[in-house]
């Protein structure tokens, strides 16, 4: 065994294809770097099940990871992955001392990782990282975890799967930020209000039209940025057009990782309209930035400082007013949790 390389292996639906891929997954992967970093001596593997769409054996920050994905990523395909994921956790089991298996998301990667860490009597823990908590996910079943087994994410999240599965999660590790991939503040906050994440429904990006249509007779310069993509980009464009704030608010689209926080950085007020959110980094990163932040889910029972949790529409509008209307607003950074604390808090679950 003393011969053997101390190995965490960690399973996920998907992973940076290069170390310049900064769009998929940022917390994770920040995540992931941060634990190199705090353990250089620990054999970090990876194994990602469906992105990058390619089979392939690559390093990443001096990471290995093995990618089982294809351009189809169909059921059959599926059933093949699972196979070839249980026969690399068994050569990789033979060749080196692995501490644990670490599963982000209760889905498919949990399912494996949890079969196989009871077949070879080793530790597996699932980070429960955001819709996996909800009523409806098939792999809760057929995992049947203990509470012990499960980190959430946020207490949100600890709740929400409490409720609907009547198992309580006993650990939280929460959204971590790197204070190094932020560079120096702007003088000028520029940017009244951004958006940033996937447009799809859940995100609720119709409600944040809304309110800057309500806000335009007030204040019709402002100026608003929605970064992101998906779905919804087309129909919210239409929307911007029959609101009549064409001049008010941009669709960049995607947007690398450093650019959106140098966005952030920008930015008086982030607004985050979701209907649901296990934590978003985005609003911690927000936060750092020195933004103010106001959401309708409320992921701590701590207070965050320049976190503001609305109830609905109208109180959303009435935060932002007050906000844009305080001449003295200060932009000073909040940094609730450091990513090296996170890192350091998943490596004692495992020693």
């Amino acid at each position: 065994m003393e011969n053997k390389l101390k190995t965490l292996v960690i399973l996920t639906p998907g992973f940076p294809a290069n170390e310049a891929d900064s769009i998929f997954t940022p917390p994770q992967q920040i995540f992931v770097k941060a634990l190199k970093d705090a353990y250089p001596s620990l054999n970090i593997i990876v194994l990602t099940f469906q992105y990058p769409a390619i089979s392939k054996i690559y390093w990443w920050h001096g990471v290995k990871v093995i990618s089982f994905g294809s351009p189809g990523n169909g059921r059959i395909h599926g059933l093949y992955t699972g196979l070839r994921v249980w026969l690399t956790l068994r050569r990789l089991n033979k060749k080196h001392h692995i501490i644990g298996l670490l599963s982000f998301w209760l889905g498919k990667c949990a399912f494996i990782g949890h079969n196989f860490a009871k077949k070879h009597h080793l530790k597996h823990y699932t980070w429960i990282l955001g819709q996996d908590a909800k009523a409806g996910n098939k792999y809760v079943t057929r995992i049947k975890p203990a509470g012990e087994s499960l980190i959430a994410l946020s207490d949100f999240i600890v709740d929400e799967f409490s409720r609907n599965y009547n198992i309580t999660p006993q650990h939280i590790i929460p959204v971590g930020i790197d204070t190094a991939l932020f560079g120096n503040a702007p003088t000028v906050k520029d940017i009244d209000i951004l958006g940033a994440g996937s447009l799809k429904p859940l995100k609720q990006y119709t409600i944040f039209l809304e309110v800057i249509a309500a806000l335009k007779p007030r204040y019709p310069n402002i100026k608003v940025v929605i970064a992101g993509g998906g779905p919804q980009m087309k129909q919210l464009q239409q929307m911007i057009e029959a609101l009549n704030i064409e001049n008010q608010v941009t669709l960049p689209g995607w947007l690398d990782h450093d650019n959106i926080l140098a966005t952030m950085q920008r930015t008086k007020i982030f607004l985050h309209p979701s209907s649901y959110e296990g934590f978003g980094a985005v609003c911690l990163e927000a936060l750092y930035a020195g933004a103010k932040v106001i959401s309708f889910v409320k992921p701590m029972k701590a207070i965050i400082p320049n976190w503001y949790i609305a109830a609905d529409r109208t109180e959303m509008l009435e935060m932002t007013q007050q906000l844009l209307a305080d001449k003295n607003l200060n932009h000073q950074r909040v940094l609730p949790y450091i990513i090296q604390d996170n890192a350091k808090a998943m490596m004692q679950l495992f020693e």
